[in-house]
């Protein structure tokens, strides 16, 4: 009889985690439809106003520098009060709403402020929510629950950049494309309000699990933060990207989002494919998504249209592993007491390496497209012996 109960109960919890899951999935589907279409015309709209390439590198690299380094303090300050759910919608509301108001700026100065505006609403609340979101994947899966989150957030990344793209192909303007996103940001508030009311608790859904040994657990740490430090550096932003392409008129300006879309959609499928390989084969899994990642460079920079469509694909791959597995590894390795400090340490060294690489990366395009291409496969290569010597890290079985 206990042992029914007892089954019971965790039928019970895994589908009230698989309906938190899917409610913050269409959350994330909404935001994402909000600041990935306004990040589809972000390098070509800064380059109207007036900035370089250098310019749209470094706004770009700086907006996620400061997030990522302000996630840790969000991280610690998620733990000490535990008001996970507070900081998380105060998050959402900061970083939706600068996005339509980018239709008003006037210079390329004030689209920066907007546009670093909403990385760090986006970094205000990420720890907190992915504390929470961990809570749930526990009960199905690190890897899988993750995935399908991030396969839900990439559906709004697909759908952001073409309904951008759909109003510049009917003769709008990159200011109309930031106004009309106010839509879906609206929406994705007020979908995590009803979140919150139904699910006010979502730490009751952790799955118990073993402690890891602390001694191996701060090596592994450190080689884990470094394979991410390497990655990160290689791995060029969209916004220099979509520079490129326009620059070099390798695509029609209205183009520039439909390929940002299908990146999008290969980033969703990735993270599907690679959440379950990373629950079955661990950490080192990440190995192959580096080499296959590392391949974009030289199909983007140094290709024309059909090369660029292939590298715009082994871009989302990299993008879908980034934003699945590892914060699916990041769970596997924090006790849930800690864990809103250990997503921010992992974002903050993420993004110091993504704005210093994207800052040597803006530099070298300026001085030659070999050159960037070299810098950015090196980096992301150099990665693959430490994700393999983790290969024995392994999520625990659902």
């Amino acid at each position: 009889m206990e042992n029914e109960k007892s089954e019971e109960n965790r039928d019970i919890l895994k589908s009230n985690a698989w309906k938190f899951i899917i409610l913050l999935g269409f959350v994330s589907l909404l935001a994402d439809m909000t600041y990935e279409g306004a990040r589809s015309i972000t390098g070509p709209y800064l380059a109207l106003l007036g900035a370089s390439a250098l310019t749209v590198a470094f706004v770009s690299g700086f907006g996620e520098l400061i997030g990522y380094i302000l996630r840790f303090f969000s991280g610690y300050l998620s733990d000490k009060t535990r008001r996970y759910w507070a900081i998380t919608i105060v998050g959402y509301i900061i970083n939706l709403l600068a996005v339509p108001l980018i239709a008003l700026a006037g210079s390329w100065e004030i689209a920066a402020v907007l546009l670093i505006t909403e990385r760090l609403g986006k970094a205000v609340r990420t720890p907190a929510r992915d504390v929470m979101l961990s809570h749930a994947t526990s009960q199905v899966g690190s890897g899988w629950g993750f995935g399908i989150h991030e396969a839900m957030d990439q559906i709004g990344a697909i759908l952001g950049p073409l309904i951008v793209a759909l109003v510049l192909v009917l003769n709008g303007t990159y200011r109309t494309g930031f106004a009309v996103l106010i839509v879906p940001a609206l929406l994705a508030i007020i979908v995590l309000i009803v979140s919150r009311f139904l699910y006010p608790r979502p730490h009751d859904m952790e799955r118990t699990m073993p402690q890891l040994d602390m001694k191996g657990f701060k090596r592994n740490y450190w080689i884990y933060m470094a394979g991410v430090a390497l990655l990160a550096a290689g791995f060029a932003d969209f916004p220099i990207i979509a520079y490129h392409f326009q620059g070099q008129a390798i695509v029609s300006q209205a183009m520039i989002p439909v390929l940002y879309a299908v990146a999008m959609g290969v980033d969703a499928l990735a993270a599907l494919v690679f959440g379950r390989l990373f629950d079955r084969e661990g950490v080192s899994i990440m190995v192959v998504v580096a080499v296959i990642s590392s391949l974009f460079a030289p199909l983007i920079f140094l290709g024309g249209f059909y090369t660029a469509l292939l590298g715009m694909a082994l871009w989302g791959v990299g993008m879908g592993a980034q934003e699945s597995i590892m914060r699916a590894a990041v769970a596997l390795m924090a006790p849930s007491e800690r864990r809103g400090v250990a997503y921010g340490a992992f974002n903050t060294v993420y993004g110091i390496s993504w704005f210093a690489g994207s800052v040597v990366m803006g530099l070298l395009y300026g001085l030659s497209l070999f050159y960037l291409v070299a810098f950015s496969m090196i980096m992301q290569l150099a990665s693959t012996p430490l994700f393999f010597s983790l290969r024995k890290m392994k999520a625990q079985k659902s």
